[in-house]
């Protein structure tokens, strides 16, 4: 916000710090579907005093500036945004890292900074009464809405027609343990919601098999008299867990120590079982949601991936690449929508 006419005040300034550091957790979302908590605790406590500074400079300069050019746009970032982010959280539309960033460019941008660049003063599209926050969440929105239909050419151009190309796109079962995202295919055909990799990753840990080992010996692992006495620790779920899983059933420790259990040599026959993959009892031991996983749906993503080569996966881009790019958006260009609909 830049009262008095004047251009990239010292809190406009300050609050490019956010560009690195929004891209840096926008990368480590991509890479680890991870972004630690701590991060947002200095963003916020800057966000804070920047927003008093900011206060502070348009109450001196009064009038339009003090209640239109910084109180009703904060009012807005802070009783709009801030709900919205919380409700999302709530229902399950956004993770914690996602809220927790909405929560902090609320404090971070209320209002809209202006950056000298020449003969040019960015952003270029400012709406009236603009809340800065709530133009990075939009474009965002406006962003996220783009990639479902970037993904479709790219699967069309390559020959990949089906009922699921603008959300997915094939990944060889090699590649699957290093991979994020969600399996779009259950023995009956494609689906929406399928197991997410993030569950496969904690059931196989918790077992201590590699998926390699899964394919090789299917008929083993599906009788739930496989299942080891004493489990290793599922993690949770994160590609870049600690431990180094073994091709035969059994799991190395990190420090090296030997394995908590050992699979027999002997093949088990293929029948009906009554939990078969022992997905039940992994969720029961676990005591935990495994990503709201049941145990059909970790069945159905086992039978799929013990015999197929290549399946169908959603990467399920994270919202937070999105919103850094809507921050630039909002930084260089301004608001998205407002230039489409003008």
């Amino acid at each position: 916000m830049t009262p008095a006419g004047a251009v990239a005040t010292g809190p406009d300034l300050c609050r490019l710090v956010a560009v690195p550091v929004f891209a840096w957790v926008a990368y480590r979302d991509f890479e680890t579907r991870r972004v630690s908590s701590t991060v947002w605790i200095p963003l916020a406590l800057l966000g804070t005093l920047l927003l008093v500074w900011d206060g502070w400079l348009a109450w001196t300069a009064g009038g339009t500036v003090w209640t239109y050019e910084f109180l009703v746009p904060t009012a807005l970032s802070l009783g709009l945004v801030v709900p919205i982010a919380y409700l999302f959280w709530w229902f399950g539309g956004f993770g914690g890292a996602d809220a927790k960033a909405l929560l902090v460019l609320a404090v971070f941008f209320p209002t809209f900074p202006e950056y000298a660049l020449g003969s040019w003063t960015l952003p270029l599209a400012t709406p009236p009464l603009g809340t800065f926050s709530f133009t990075i969440l939009t474009n965002a929105v406006l962003v996220g809405v783009a990639l479902p239909l970037v993904l479709a050419v790219r699967n069309a151009a390559a020959g990949r027609i089906a009922p699921v190309i603008i959300v997915g796109w094939p990944v060889s079962w090699e590649r699957i343990p290093e991979t994020h995202g969600r399996l779009l295919e259950t023995p009956a055909g494609l689906t929406r919601s399928g197991l997410d990799l993030d569950a496969l990753r904690m059931y196989l840990r918790w077992r201590g098999l590699s998926l390699a080992a899964v394919r090789e010996r299917p008929e083993r692992y599906r009788d739930p008299a496989s299942l080891p006495a004493e489990p290793n620790p599922p993690t949770d779920g994160a590609v870049t867990a600690d431990g180094q899983t073994r091709g035969d059933g059994g799991t190395l420790a990190s420090d090296g120590d030997s394995a908590a259990f050992e699979v027999e040599d002997d093949p088990l026959t293929d029948t009906d079982y009554n939990d078969p993959w022992g997905a039940e009892a992994f969720l029961d031991d676990i005591e935990g949601s495994a990503y709201g996983t049941t145990p059909e749906t970790l069945r159905d993503g086992l039978e799929v991936l013990a015999r197929e080569d290549a399946v169908w996966v959603s990467p399920g881009t994270p919202f937070l690449v999105p919103v850094f790019v809507g921050l630039v958006i909002a930084l260089g260009y301004g608001d998205l929508l407002l230039g489409t609909l003008f």
